[in-house]
Order: C-alpha cells, then sequence, then structure tokens
C-alpha cells in the first residue's frame, strides 16, 4: 500500500505543470528566445520609452538638421544617431516611437480577437443558415487585399492613429472568426461537451467555460503573428499618409517624411526600417515558439 502511495506521489511530483510544460517547449526554440528577448526590450521601451529617451522626441535642435549618427564625421554623442531634417534627434524619435508601434499592436490583437471569437463562437453553436451567413460576410472581407480594405475604411474614416487601428482591426478579425469557429465544430464533437450538455450547462456556459478554454492555443498564436502584422499595416497607413500624422514620431510616418532625404542622409530612413524589421521578425519568431509549445502535434516525445 505504501509502496503504491509513493509511487503514484512520485508520479505526481516527476509531471510537469503546464506553465512548466510550455517554457520546456519554447526554450527549445532558439529563434523563439531571440523574438522574445527583443519584444521584451520592445514592451519595455514602450512603456518607459519617454524617460529613456535622451531628448523630447518634438523637441527641434535647429543649428543640428540632418546632422549623421556618432561613428560619421560631423556626428556628435549628443545625438547617437544623428537628427532628422528638422533637427529631432533619431534615437529619441525611434524610442517614443515604440510606444505607438505597441500600443496600436495590443489594441488592434485586443479587438480583432474579442469580436473574432465571439463571432467564431456564435458561428460554431448557431444552426447551419446563421453559421453559412456568417462565414459568407467573413469571406466577402477575406475576399479583398487587408491593405486596399485598410485604406479604403481609412479614407471613409479620415486620416489617425486611432481611425487606421479601427480599420486594421476590422481587417483582421475574420482570421479569427474562422480560426475560432473551425475550433469550435471540432471541440463539440468530443465526449466532454457532451457530458456538460447532459449535465445541463447552458450554450453561454458551454461555449466561454466548456469550450473556449480547449480552443485558445490555437488563437493565442494567431495573436502574436496579428500583432506584427498590425504593426506592418499601421507603418504602411503611415508611410501613405492616412496613418499617424506629423509630428507623431510612428515609425511608418517617419519613413514618410524622411523619404526624399534618402540619398542625403540615409539613416533617417533606415533607422525607422530597421526598427519595424526587427520588430516585426522577433515577434515572428516568438510566434513560431508559441505554436511549437502549444501545438501537442509539433511536441517531440
Amino acid at each position: 500500500m505504501d509502496d503504491a502511495l509513493s509511487a503514484e506521489a512520485e508520479m505526481v511530483h516527476e509531471r510537469p505543470g503546464r506553465l512548466r510544460e510550455f517554457w520546456f517547449y519554447f526554450r527549445e526554440n532558439r529563434g523563439a528566445l531571440f523574438g522574445l528577448a527583443i519584444f521584451a526590450v520592445f514592451a519595455f521601451l514602450a512603456v518607459f520609452g519617454p524617460w529613456v529617451a535622451p531628448h523630447d522626441a518634438t523637441q527641434q535642435f535647429r543649428g543640428a538638421t540632418l546632422q549623421p549618427p556618432v561613428w560619421q564625421d560631423g556626428g556628435t554623442w549628443n545625438h547617437i544617431l544623428g537628427t532628422d531634417p528638422l533637427g529631432r534627434d533619431m534615437l529619441s524619435r525611434l524610442i517614443v516611437g515604440a510606444r505607438f508601434s505597441f500600443f496600436v499592436g495590443v489594441f488592434v490583437v485586443t479587438i480583432a480577437a474579442t469580436g473574432g471569437i465571439i463571432i467564431g463562437l456564435i458561428a460554431g453553436f448557431s444552426p447551419r443558415w446563421v453559421d453559412s451567413i456568417i462565414m459568407r460576410i467573413m469571406d466577402i472581407v477575406l475576399a479583398f487585399p487587408s491593405l486596399l480594405l485598410a485604406l479604403v475604411l481609412v479614407a471613409i474614416l479620415g486620416p489617425s492613429l486611432t481611425n487606421a487601428m479601427i480599420a486594421i482591426a476590422i481587417v483582421l478579425q475574420p482570421h479569427y472568426v474562422r480560426l475560432t469557429r473551425a475550433s469550435v465544430l471540432s471541440e463539440r464533437q468530443k465526449d466532454y461537451v457532451t457530458s456538460a450538455r447532459v449535465a445541463g450547462a447552458g450554450t453561454l456556459r458551454l461555449m466561454f467555460v466548456t469550450v473556449l478554454p480547449n480552443c485558445l492555443a490555437p488563437i493565442i498564436v494567431q495573436a502574436a503573428l496579428s500583432f506584427s502584422t498590425a504593426i506592418l499595416d499601421a507603418a504602411a497607413l503611415g508611410f501613405l499618409g492616412m496613418g499617424a500624422q506629423p509630428p507623431t514620431p510612428e515609425w511608418g510616418t517617419m519613413l514618410a517624411e524622411a523619404r526624399e532625404f534618402i540619398l542625403r542622409a540615409w539613416w533617417v530612413v533606415t533607422f525607422p526600417g530597421l526598427a519595424i524589421l526587427v520588430t516585426v521578425l522577433a515577434i515572428n519568431l516568438m510566434g513560431d515558439g508559441l505554436r511549437d509549445a502549444l501545438d501537442p502535434k509539433l511536441k517531440r516525445s
């Protein structure tokens, strides 16, 4: 009896918790760890950027316009990455710009995921004709190129960062609807859902308490990838003049303001572009790691 209890206790002790198991598979992906580290720096700058930046992002140093980075002739340590055509410090604008890009990602993913999950659950639990109507609407939205549809929506709402975020959230929502609906249809056939229904669980409880927690793994991965897509789309809209408006230090807007100086001052275009590239790449790498850690099919025994 004691041996059986000790063996059972040892099995319980050896069985890792969900968080520990997730971290075990996540850390095996070196690219995901690199992405997580970059994302942590990005999030830190988004929260503490205005206090970390050496200068005010909108302050103009008229005597130092288009000053090169510190390692080039004419550069100074007062402006490590140089200045833009109006004499604003590039490093400060990049650091503060991380806040806008991070806010765009969080806002867009929150709105798109919340709306998409609710609509997807409704589609998965509704009669066939309601499901067909919802999915045909989603198909129509997906039929348009995402950036073009976002441009149309921003043109209707008016150019601003807030309207750009709303437009991007609407464009990304069908992905969550389709993903949630597919997961719900797969989970509804399982025994635990049938047991909950027999036990008297209502539709809302089945949707949000019984089924939804088991559909979260692919949704989390989609959220990570949508985060990077939102940053890219916001930068594209800012570059086209339909997103954040000057003097907001948003990376896409910075590119738009500096494109005419690309041959004279390479740093005013290169550094915002690199910021977008590194951030999006890091988030995508982190998303790959999340997929490997959350998808049971990809876990190695």
